[in-house]
């Protein structure tokens, strides 16, 4: 600061220059992983598909590594209204064994809840991508795509892994990933392997962003990369 003229020419800019002194110094080096929150619909019906989950989690920490790093918040609802978030984890081991203590219950659908807390989290800090995974839709789906259209504001995308081939939820969940500038796709129940191909990769862009999914080979890469928005330029 010693550059800084002893008499600013306003009380204006003298308020700025103190708000500046003021400052915390930014540390070289520090770097914070990736914010990713992994929700999962977890009613009755899910239960293999959570078990799959549970079994691939780990990949995306490992995919992120090379890129800073990754931290998690496991998300999920089930049973009557009942909706639950873990820390922000950064040990693929200790998110799985949260996930090995749950068990699923019938109910119906809460996106809405997701996509909320979604919206909660990265109005504290920047969540870089919240990945879905489900099979159903059974909200009104005007206020999921205003919420959707929200995150899309706050810069996190959504990617909507469609289990199954249920039209109504395709369609809704296309337009959540849409208004938020994320990707949906559709996979076979229990294709484990595209699932988490599709996983590896958000982790990528979580860690890395767009240009770390861009350089990522494979199917599922190109195919989230070709559903994003064009970079702004």
């Amino acid at each position: 600061m010693a550059n800084l003229p002893d008499r600013p020419a306003s009380a204006a800019v003298a308020a700025f220059l103190k708000q500046v002194e003021n400052l915390p110094a930014v540390k070289p080096g520090v770097h914070r992983p990736g914010r990713l929150v992994f929700a999962i619909d977890a009613t009755a019906s899910r239960q293999p598909s959570w078990d799959r989950a549970c079994h691939l989690q780990g990949e995306m920490f490992q995919a992120a590594a090379g890129h800073g790093g990754l931290a998690v918040q496991l998300a999920y609802y089930r049973g009557y209204g009942e909706f639950a978030a873990t820390p922000f984890l950064t040990d693929g081991g200790e998110l799985a064994r949260r996930m090995a203590g749950v068990a699923c219950l019938g109910g119906r659908t809460q996106i809405g809840k997701v996509l909320a807390h979604a919206l909660n989290e990265t109005a504290r800090e920047r969540v870089a991508a919240l990945v879905f995974v489900g099979d159903a839709v059974e909200e009104p789906p005007d206020p999921l795509c205003h919420a959707a259209g929200q995150l899309g504001l706050r810069g996190t995308p959504v990617f909507a892994f469609q289990e199954g081939h249920d039209p109504a939820a395709a369609s809704v969940l296309r337009q959540v990933a849409r208004l938020s500038g994320g990707a949906h796709r559709a996979l076979d129940e229990g294709s484990a392997t595209a699932l988490g191909e599709l996983l590896r990769a958000v982790a990528v862009f979580a860690a890395g962003g767009r240009e770390a999914l861009a350089r990522l080979p494979g199917a599922a890469a190109r195919g989230l990369i070709a559903q994003l928005p064009a970079p702004a330029r």
